[in-house]
């Protein structure tokens, strides 16, 4: 009987059709714990991209000196969900239009920045923003940049699955509590199934 879960297991891993996606939307608490909603989304990793320095920590990262941005790399099953499913929900869980901040983080570490992964994410980013840009959505231009991906370094271990571990936190009560609960009626048809 186990083997034949092993194999069935083994089935089901191989039939995934694996990608990444890496977003920088603000605190990467926040970005982290809406994506770990998403059903075929397997996994999300809090880092850091875009930077000037090798292997950078939290503390520099945060000071604004390296240029990188606090954001999440996704890993997802695209035969699930889809890379222009994982926009939509970047560009309406943050504020696209207000330059190196969100709400009370401020710095060029919490810009909204999308890090392609090949020319595919870099065409359906440009496209996506273009159409965004032009339907008038916002009332100011989206400043969200479009880069390719240089560098990713994962963040220290205690960011990682930060609201899940850490729910009662004040921030993770005031300001990551009521997103999710605004991103689970928006998006309701695309939550996991727990």
């Amino acid at each position: 009987m186990n083997i034949l879960i092993i194999i069935v297991s083994l089935l089901n891993t191989n039939t995934m059709n694996i990608k990444y996606a890496t977003f920088g939307s603000g605190c990467f608490w926040c970005t982290e714990a809406i994506y770990e909603l998403v059903e075929g989304v397997i996994d999300v990793e809090s880092g850091y991209s875009g930077g000037n320095i090798i292997n950078p920590t939290y503390e520099q990262v945060s000071k604004g000196n390296t240029n990188h941005a606090e954001v999440i790399r996704i890993k997802y099953d695209s035969d699930k969900v889809t890379f222009i499913k994982l926009l939509e929900i970047f560009w309406r869980t943050h504020d696209p239009t207000t330059l190196n901040r969100q709400s009370a983080d401020i710095g060029t570490q919490y810009r909204s920045v999308i890090f392609y992964h090949d020319l595919e994410q870099k065409n359906l980013s440009e496209s996506y923003l273009k159409k965004l840009d032009n339907s008038g959505s916002w009332p100011s231009p989206i400043v969200t940049q479009i880069n390719k991906l240089e560098d990713y370094y994962k963040a220290e271990k205690y960011h990682q699955d930060y609201f899940k571990i850490n729910p009662s936190q004040a921030y993770c009560s005031y300001v990551i509590s009521p997103k999710i609960d605004k991103f689970k009626k928006v998006f309701k048809e695309i939550l996991k199934i727990n």
